[in-house]
């Protein structure tokens, strides 16, 4: 498995829609990004994240599960050039677990679902992750195969340790769509303040609910949230641009330059100025 996830993240071939292989040969720094809504077999190699106050850790052998779009902080351990981290990702689909739930026997009862987990995969998964990358190596196969093994990787997440989170991404009216309603919000408005109240209106909650749902799945509050999305884009916009740091604060919503470094420095260990400047070097050593 491990030889074609490498074999696929090097190509430009893809299986089909939403089969993506990753190959990373360093550790570096952490680094800000957005997940979607997906599931993750890491093959070799191991990564750990921090969303919120919770911190993640997954490695060989192990799946993590996505369901909301969440900005998280993360990096690869235990990795060389040598002995690269592979990983395996789908995109869940929430047409396909829709269709799915018809067949699937109702789970108990239980609090809201993290937006995010880990567990360890089971046989079935590597078996039907395996059967998946091998495609590659029958392309005349992909169209007729690839869907039906995507299906069953969609089943077995949905019945297997984190099921109840998947489940949520199939349900038109779950806590998890209602908020997904507010988390597409701020991230198409991250720049634009915004009242607690209003968002819980758009999500059809009461705000204590709304709260504590947001919480439960994102493991931020809807300001935090947001405070994460205006970090990483400012990052971007210095990596672009490092010299111009009050403009790239006020782009993204900060309305003073003090403030901005004061939370980029908590947020990314290093004042704007020499991150920007180390991630233009660590970028340049790599090209």
């Amino acid at each position: 498995m491990c030889r074609l996830i490498d074999r696929l993240a090097g190509s430009e071939t893809t299986i089909i829609d939403g089969i993506v292989a990753s190959r990373v040969e360093s550790e570096g720094p952490p680094e800000g990004s957005v997940t979607g809504t997906s599931f993750v077999l890491m093959a070799r190699g191991s990564k750990r994240m921090a969303v919120g106050d919770r911190l993640f850790e997954y490695g060989a052998g192990q799946c993590l599960v996505t369901s909301v779009e969440v900005p998280v902080t993360g990096h690869f351990f235990d990795v060389s050039p040598r002995k690269p981290a592979l990983g395996f990702a789908m995109t869940l689909r929430p047409a396909i677990i829709a269709d799915l739930l018809l067949q699937s026997p109702p789970p108990p009862r239980g609090p809201v679902p993290s937006g995010i987990a880990v567990a360890d995969a089971s046989a079935d998964v590597i078996d039907a992750v395996g059967r998946m990358v091998r495609l590659i190596e029958r392309p005349q196969d992909c169209a007729a195969l690839g869907a039906l093994i995507e299906r069953e990787l969609h089943w077995l997440a949905l019945t297997g340790p984190l099921g109840p989170m998947v489940r949520q991404l199939g349900l038109a009216d779950s806590r998890l769509s209602r908020v997904g309603h507010a988390v597409r919000w701020i991230r198409e408005h991250y720049a634009d303040p915004f009242r607690v109240d209003d968002l819980a209106r758009l999500a059809r909650m009461s705000p204590s609910a709304f709260h504590r749902s947001f919480h439960a799945i994102t493991a931020l509050s809807p300001i935090q949230y947001q405070k994460q999305l205006r970090l990483q884009e400012a990052r971007v916009r210095l990596l672009a641009d490092p010299s111009d740091i009050a403009g790239a604060a006020y782009a993204v919503g900060y309305e003073s330059a003090s403030q901005f470094s004061r939370e980029y420095r908590r947020q990314f260990g290093a004042p704007p100025s020499i991150d920007a400047a180390r991630l233009r070097d660590a970028d340049l050593t790599s090209a």
